[in-house]
């Protein structure tokens, strides 16, 4: 989606509807976000549009997705069923469902960080500032916080994604683009990829979780196939199952992703051979091999 397609209005009526229902004020966001009042002031009027990383920063702070503040959406990409992905909306009372965040946000570095056994609900419950109580008033037990963290870390990517690709247009710079953002290079993504790999590590094992894992990976495959189909119909990528190539795709970056993760190779390989790929296999006159 082009930056050009965005209503510069209906976007500053939905940052003040985040605003709105996130239970801060326009001061704490404005701080948050680290934006000056008078510059956040101006994109509430539509004087001023977000950047994307204030866009990012925006869709973290209130809890709502980048998606959602740049088209009213939250189904992201047409999936079948709801997307349940927090932190959203919530129907509770403000103060309620800031605390519930705290909690998954809190949560989600300490598992990513530890590793899920080594974690507490005592330990989850002193990062987040409550008492443990507190935690099991939103969840019956660890399992369940880790099943919100696998979905915090689908809106992280995902929010991610979208805040930085609507300003790019051609096809094989958006998918470029998306490989790199998947890789394991800052604190952040690093941390999401061990949410994963410890997802994948129990959906191998046990059956817990598995619902939960392919609704996370039918969105990021999703969003690689969208473009795949949109480069095929300007021309730019070859006319082979769309399923297919993308399969391959996100196949070859979850190995490379594992071994960056690992130590076996170094972002900048795994992007170079991502890239290559894409030239090679999908790009219209770059022969595969």
């Amino acid at each position: 989606m082009p930056s050009s397609t965005v209503d510069p209005q209906q976007l500053a009526q939905r940052i003040r509807e985040a605003i709105r229902d996130s239970g801060l004020s326009q001061r704490e966001v404005s701080k948050q976000i680290e934006l000056d009042e008078t510059k956040l002031s101006k994109s509430l009027t539509g004087v001023r549009r977000l950047n994307s990383d204030e866009l990012l920063k925006m869709a973290r702070v209130t809890g709502v997705t980048t998606n959602w503040l740049l088209t009213g959406r939250d189904d992201g990409l047409e999936m079948t069923g709801p997307v349940r992905i927090p932190p959203n909306r919530s129907v509770e009372e403000s103060e309620k469902a800031l605390r519930r965040r705290r909690i998954i946000e809190e949560a989600w570095w300490l598992f990513a960080q530890r590793g899920y056994a080594d974690v507490r609900i005592a330990d989850i419950a002193r990062q987040a500032g409550v008492s443990s109580p507190a935690v099991h008033y939103y969840f019956a037990t660890k399992r369940a916080i880790f099943a919100e963290t696998l979905r915090y870390s689908v809106k992280l990517a995902f929010d991610r994604q979208i805040a930085s690709l609507f300003t790019i247009e051609g096809p094989v710079e958006r998918l470029t683009e998306l490989c790199r953002l998947q890789l394991p290079i800052t604190e952040e993504r690093r941390a999401s990829w061990s949410i994963w790999l410890q997802t994948w590590a129990d959906v191998a094992t046990v059956d817990d979780g598995r619902k939960n894992h392919a609704e996370g990976y039918q969105r990021w495959q999703q969003m690689v196939r969208s473009i795949i189909v949109e480069g095929q119909e300007f021309g730019v990528f070859r006319l082979a199952d769309p399923d297919a190539l993308t399969s391959d795709l996100t196949s070859l970056i979850d190995g490379y992703g594992i071994k960056v993760m690992t130590g076996l190779v170094s972002g900048d390989r795994m992007l170079r051979h991502v890239a290559g790929y894409i030239e090679s296999h999908l790009v219209i006159g770059k022969p595969p091999g």
